[in-house]
Formats: C-alpha cells, sequence, structure tokens
C-alpha cells in the first residue's frame, strides 16, 4: 500500500510530516510513503534522520505551496503543482491509495473535490471526527468542510458516518442523531426540520432523533449528524475546554497543601491516561467522506504523532474499503428522494 503525504502542508513542514512518515514505515511493514513537496527541503531531513536510502520512502517533487492564508479555490487555479494538488494526482492515478494532508483545510477539501470528485449519490464531502465518550467514541460531521449545508447534504452524511463508526470502531449498528437545540421533533430552524424529515425515511440506518450538545460527550448515540458551520466550533470549543480543564488541574495542584500534592501524585497514572484519551492530537486528523479516495485531513499545527496516526487510518479505511460501502449504501437508500426538500 502506497501512501501519498503532503509533506509541505502545516505549521511544522517538512521537518514533522517527514519524521511522522519515517515513523510509519517503521510500524508498518506493508506500506510505503510517497512525500510530496519540496525534494532538496525532503532529502535534507530524511539524510538528518538517516533514511534517505530507505527503499519504502520516495520523494516526488511538488515546486509550488498553498498557504494557511490563501483563498483555496484561487490558489488551486494558480498553483496547479502545489504539494496538495500532486498529491491528491497521485490518487487519481491510482499511484497511491490514500492522501494525507495537513495545512489548509480549505485547500485540502478544494483539492480532493476538483482532482478526486464525488462518489456518486454524494452532493458535498464532509470531515467525520471521533470524540471520545464513557461509550468509546462518537463520530461527529460536518466537523468543517461545509459552513451551509442543505437538508439532503445532513442526510448523505448519515449515511457515510454509519459507515465510518461501523467500520472503524467496530459498532455493529451505529445509531445516529440530528444536533438541535432541543429533543423534540418541532425544534430547529428550517434545515433541521426538513432534515429530521429525510432522515425518519431511512431505511437502513437507526435514527434516534434529535440530541442535544451535552449528549456528545456522554456518547448518547454513536453518529451524530450537523452542519460544518456548528460542527467546526463544536469541535474547536471542546478541544480548546479540555486544554482548560489540564491547566487548571495543574495550577490547582500546584497551589494547594503537601496531602494534596500526595494524592494528586498517586492518582497520576490516571490522569495520564485520562489526557491521553482527551488529547486530539491521539486521532490524526479526521476523514475527509464522500470523495472518490481515502483523504485524511490533519492539523495543521500537526506533530510526527499525529501524521502517524494519519496515515495509520488512512491504512486501515483503505482495506476496510471505505468507499465501496459508502456507494453500497447509498444504493441502497436510493429511494429516498429530494425534490421537494433540498
Amino acid at each position: 500500500m502506497k501512501i501519498a503525504v503532503d509533506a509541505m502542508g502545516g505549521d511544522f513542514a517538512p521537518l514533522e510530516i517527514v519524521k511522522g512518515s519515517i515513523e510509519a514505515v517503521k510500524a508498518f511493514p506493508h506500506m510505503e510513503i510517497v512525500l510530496v513537496g519540496d525534494e532538496a527541503q525532503i532529502h535534507k531531513v530524511l539524510s538528518e534522520h538517516g533514511e534517505a536510502d530507505n527503499p519504502r520512502i520516495s520523494i516526488h517533487h511538488a515546486s509550488e505551496v498553498i498557504e494557511m492564508n490563501e483563498h483555496p479555490g484561487i490558489a488551486l487555479r494558480k498553483k496547479k503543482d502545489a504539494s496538495i494538488v500532486v498529491a491528491t494526482r497521485l490518487v487519481r492515478e491510482k499511484q497511491c491509495q490514500a492522501v494525507i494532508a495537513p495545512g489548509s483545510t480549505g485547500a485540502a477539501v478544494a483539492a480532493a473535490l476538483f482532482g478526486l470528485g464525488r462518489i456518486k449519490g454524494i452532493d458535498r464531502p464532509t470531515i467525520a471526527t471521533p470524540i471520545p465518550t464513557p461509550e468509546g467514541v462518537t463520530v461527529m460531521l460536518d466537523s468543517g468542510a461545509n459552513s451551509n449545508s442543505k437538508p439532503k447534504h445532513l442526510v448523505q452524511g448519515a449515511i457515510m458516518g454509519y459507515n465510518y463508526a461501523r467500520l472503524m470502531f467496530g459498532k455493529e449498528n451505529p445509531t445516529v442523531g440530528l444536533l438541535n437545540i432541543g429533543e423534540e421533533s418541532t425544534k430547529g430552524n428550517d434545515v433541521v426540520l426538513a432534515t429530521y424529515k429525510l432522515l425518519e425515511q431511512l431505511k437502513t440506518i437507526p435514527f434516534k432523533g434529535n440530541v442535544e450538545g451535552r449528549d456528545i460527550p456522554k456518547g448518547t448515540v454513536d453518529v451524530v449528524v450537523c452542519d460544518g458551520f456548528v460542527g467546526n466550533v463544536v469541535l474547536k470549543f471542546a478541544e480548546g475546554l479540555v486544554g482548560v480543564v489540564t491547566q487548571l488541574l495543574k495550577e490547582g495542584i500546584k497551589e494547594s497543601g503537601l496531602f494534596s500534592k500526595l494524592g494528586a501524585l498517586l492518582v497520576y497514572p490516571v490522569f495520564k491516561k485520562l489526557k491521553k484519551r482527551l488529547d486530539h492530537t491521539e486521532n490524526g486528523g479526521a476523514p475527509l467522506l464522500g470523495v472518490n479516495g481515502v483523504f485524511m485531513i490533519c492539523h495543521g499545527s500537526s506533530r510526527s504523532k499525529e501524521i502517524l496516526t494519519a496515515i495509520k487510518i488512512a491504512g486501515e479505511l483503505v482495506e476496510r474499503k471505505i468507499i465501496e460501502n459508502i456507494q453500497h449504501s447509498i444504493e441502497e437508500e436510493g429511494a429516498i428522494t429530494y425534490d421537494d426538500v433540498d
């Protein structure tokens, strides 16, 4: 299996991206990595880590980079040889099986749409983010690919999220909920009200009705569907909250007495395990579902650990045939029409 990695994307490229790729080929013997970007810079990092001659790591030169502050659509038209464009092209041409895309989310989504196209029956792709809960994991989507979704996009997201939760987290028949301001079917804006009616028509997916924001960390349902604008706000709030709570705990222990510090020392292994579980870097990014290829979007601040994890997830998505499963589900639900509500 070959994975194309945009080595120039993100705040710490190419160093952390290349380091994560080196760790990946050591951890996964069945994988090869194609690092896409400036050949001289990438080769320098490989040489510094003694991996310049590794037969399972190759470089595919790309002369341009799309920066975080550039408009995705304009940048894609102007920079035909941008690293993310070239990496996506390798998957389209079947030279690689997946793309790892740290850096600009907008540029990544645009590159995937133009470079790979959509799965038949999917109008817009969606970013699926796993959120830890006492029940294991809840998949929330969309987490930022679309900021103005229509009801049909949310229904298609439910179908894709169902398959992702089933294939990646071993949930036999994942339950689906629609994020709303209340549990009642009569609440919400026009888009949510229309979406509720469409989700009730699903034949193969167990729709459990509306869920509220507090239900996401509880694990009330396995899949939560929402608009990308709302989902991204929820996600960033959760990431920030974890960081603040962790900092407050540290400060509280530091300012406390001797007995409190001894008690903290005793429960340190528990805190460490909890921090690891809540740390968003453990997820390695999130898949962009709905495009015709496995495409992992990573944080712009990704370090080597996140790149390693993203490569692992990408490999599993390829092996578990996520694209084929989504296509099959869309075909099964084909009787649902969106003519009256789009």
